[in-house]
């Protein structure tokens, strides 16, 4: 059997009371770790779009996909390469910042294109919007200071964009 790894799966759902209990019972009847989801309705109210990462073999997904497609509110499922989709996570961090510290924490915030929540006397809070792996150097670069919590949202994705024009089109220029 293969290796279990991380699979992102955008789930459009009709947006009903329920329908997140459903998919997520789907994934703890058949013992599957579900390592991130995020739900919230799209640009159409009637929908919305249930964004999971599943711990499963590679052998495996096909099966959750087929079991997904039968719960009645699922309207369509995609599979989300990391490499052709665009993944952001939200990661509040409140860190231990000495007055004397307190500027090395700021500059890191900013090169990772964070801002700054909350000041205490001897703390920062933080907010980052970056993807899963940006925030893990993040929290790696912050650990020396003091992580006294860290609150991360869940993986939320969507396709990139076709970059390839059209045959016929002309560009002006």
């Amino acid at each position: 059997m293969a290796a279990t790894i991380h699979h992102t799966l955008s789930v459009l759902v009709e947006n009903k009371a329920g329908v997140l209990a459903r998919v997520s019972n789907l994934f703890a009847r058949r013992g599957y770790n579900i390592y991130s989801l995020a739900v919230a309705p799209t640009d159409d109210p009637a929908l919305s779009r249930i964004t999971v990462v599943v711990d499963v073999a590679p052998e495996l997904l096909e099966q959750v996909v087929k079991q997904l497609h039968k719960l009645i509110n699922v309207i369509k499922i995609s599979e989300l390469d990391p490499a052709d989709s665009v993944e952001r996570e939200l990661a509040l961090i409140t860190v231990q910042a000495a007055p004397a510290a307190r500027h090395q924490i700021i500059e890191l915030t900013e090169v990772f294109g964070g801002r700054i929540e909350d000041v205490g006397f001897d703390e920062l809070t933080i907010s980052v919007a970056e993807s899963p792996e940006r925030l893990d150097d993040l929290a790696s670069l912050l650990a020396p200071y003091g992580i006294l919590s860290m609150q991360r949202t869940g993986r939320v994705a969507l396709p990139k964009l076709e970059r390839t024009p059209p045959p016929g089109l002309r560009i002006a220029g």
